[in-house]
Order: structure tokens, then sequence, then C-alpha cells
């Protein structure tokens, strides 16, 4: 028994050494981040000190009604472009209808590329 306490005292020590060379460290940072010019937050302890922000339901709710308000809001004040054609899903200004030869090409050169693809991965 006396050699876990004599253990345990020992790990206490340590700990303790090793927390004020981490405290040197981080003022020797501080410094040179001054000297620099330059701050980088530290997100360790502000991580330790910050409680996790929770958000109820209902509230989260409120929010994403009040930022689609604010989408709806800013798309009633833009113009729409001179000439474009109101498609769904896509603002083009015209769209192009390929021809069914033009189809037919495209699907035999992707097959073709497709199975060169597979031949080689059964290598």
């Amino acid at each position: 028994m006396a050699n876990l306490t004599s253990a345990l005292q020992e790990l206490r020590a340590e700990r303790s050494r090793a927390q004020s060379q981490v405290e040197k460290l981080d003022q020797a940072i501080s410094v040179i981040e001054s000297l620099n010019g330059t701050r980088v937050p530290n997100l360790i302890s502000h991580k330790a000190t910050q409680p996790k922000r929770i958000i109820s339901v209902a509230s989260r709710r409120k929010m994403a009604l009040a930022q689609k308000a604010r989408w709806a809001e800013a798309k009633v004040g833009s113009q729409p472009v001179v000439g474009a054609v109101k498609t769904k899903g896509a603002a083009t200004a015209k769209s192009h209808t390929m021809s069914a030869a033009a189809r037919k090409k495209i699907g035999v050169a992707m097959r073709a590329r497709w199975a060169k693809i597979k031949a080689e991965n059964k290598k």
C-alpha cells in the first residue's frame, strides 16, 4: 500500500510540473504572437469555459421561418434578367434541345468509355 501512495504522490508531482511547463509555453507563445502582431485564440480554454448552446425546437423553427422570410424578401427585391426564359429549377436564357442522333452518339461514347474503365479495373 505504501508503494501505491508513493506512486500516486509522484504522479501528482509530475502532473503539477507538466502544468507549470504548459503555462510557461503558453506565456512564451503569447509573447511571440504579440511581437508578431497576430493572436490566435486559445480554443481549448474557450471550449472549457463556454457551455454548449442549446436551442429549443420552437426557437429553431422561429429562426428557420425568419430566414425563409429574409430570403423571400431578397428574392422579391431582385430583378429578373432581361430575355430569360423562366424554367423550373433553371435560370438559363434559352434551353437547347439535343437531336436524337446526338443523344445516341453520346450514349454510345459513354458506354464505350465505361466498358473500357470496367475492363481496366478487372485487370
